[in-house]
């Protein structure tokens, strides 16, 4: 096989890591016949894939199936302003075409499941999960395993991340080994719930962008049994070492899951939730027409303080975040009409069950929250 040649162009390009003896011809020639999926073109996708385009890696594959929101541009760089509303695949992909038109950006406008996944992982060397849910991190995980493929894995929330790779070919451990089993469904707060520092994605970012690289080429030490912890408000490092469970299911020496799963069913979030009735859930149409009325109902928020000052409701009458509510319960009177909100009404939900729990049975939970509220009552009202 005749070995990968270097353009003038490229060369010229890529000058910066050829003229080091770590990388050079040869390892830009690795990173020019290499390939990388990215499996989420977000927070973490959007460094990676400016990066990776960057420094030259020849076949890059985008996976997601959202697209460009507003909100996403506080983090998610690799989109901008003028992408609002396109898909993100073809957002990023418009985007790395721009950075470097010597590489090729397969784009897989689709949400990755048990289903396809085998078949999109299959033709790349390197597969790095850029996430941010449990479900596809197990996915993830396990078609990775099954296809003996390294996993450069990253995640982030609010002012912390964490990165690793996770490769059982070199004999390391999987994500099943760090995390066997999934948190119950509703205890880990998304980034949408729980916020996150615009730039936390891009240091993690790179650094996966960085074992990614050193993974093609084949230098460095890349981070396989160890796990990088990042706090960036106290701005410092912690590394903790990784080894593979002997029993994992997967990765073990007598594994028991030799396919893909159901995953949503294995994180516990496929199950029904019960039908809802009048005396569960209220929409904000009936909301507002009801708190004109001399009748109106006490109306809780759970948010946390600081989130009533982003948006509200006019004609809150307490706020009580949600961790706060069980103690505080008692206070409220049994005999009045409750009507429970929160951002998108997840947490009011959680709320209306623990009022329900303790014997209140005139609470309602404001269906879609604040998000919909704006939607259906006050536009004025900002969403976030």
């Amino acid at each position: 096989m005749q070995p990968t040649k270097l353009s003038n162009e490229e060369i010229a390009r890529y000058s910066r890591h050829l003229i080091m003896p770590e990388v050079g011809m040869e390892g830009q020639r690795k990173l020019k016949q290499g390939s990388v999926l990215l499996i989420g073109t977000g927070g973490l996708g959007s460094p990676l894939a400016l990066y990776l385009a960057a420094a030259g890696v020849g076949h890059i594959g985008l996976v997601d199936f959202d697209v460009v929101d507003a909100s996403n541009l506080q983090r998610q760089i690799v989109h901008g302003t003028s992408t609002v509303g396109v898909a993100k695949t073809e957002s990023a992909r418009r985007r790395l075409h721009d950075l470097n038109p010597h590489i090729d950006v397969s784009a897989y406008e689709a949400q990755i499941t048990s289903a396809n996944a085998l078949d999109l992982m299959r033709p790349y060397d390197v597969i790095v999960d850029g996430t941010d849910n449990f479900p596809t991190r197990y996915l993830t995980n396990d078609a990775s395993v099954l296809l003996g493929k390294p996993n450069v894995y990253g995640s982030i929330f609010r002012f912390e991340g964490q990165a690793t790779v996770f490769s059982s070919r070199s004999g390391g451990p999987c994500y099943r080994c760090l995390y066997p089993e999934p948190p119950p469904p509703g205890l880990v707060p998304s980034c949408a719930e729980g916020g996150v520092l615009g730039v936390l994605p891009g240091v993690i970012g790179a650094i996966q962008a960085t074992e990614a690289i050193k993974l093609l080429t084949g230098i460095g030490e890349p981070l396989i049994g160890r796990l990088m912890l990042y706090d960036a408000l106290g701005m410092h490092f912690r590394e903790l070492k990784l080894r593979r469970d002997p029993v994992c299911p997967v990765c073990g020496d007598h594994p028991t899951i030799t396919a893909l799963i159901d995953y949503d069913a294995f994180c516990g979030i496929t199950q029904s939730p019960p039908p809802a009735t009048g005396d569960d859930e209220i929409t904000p149409r009936e909301l507002a027409d009801w708190l004109r009325r001399a009748d109106r109902p006490f109306l809780l928020d759970v948010r946390n303080p600081y989130e009533a000052e982003i948006a509200d409701i006019p004609g809150a009458d307490r706020i009580v975040p949600l961790d706060q509510l069980e103690r505080a319960i008692p206070e409220f009177d049994r005999d009045r009409e409750l009507v429970i909100y929160c951002r998108s009404g997840v947490r009011s939900g959680q709320a209306v069950a623990m009022f329900k729990r303790t014997g209140f049975t005139r609470v309602k939970n404001l269906v879609g929250g604040v998000l919909r509220w704006s939607d259906d009552v006050d536009p004025t009202v900002a969403k976030y």
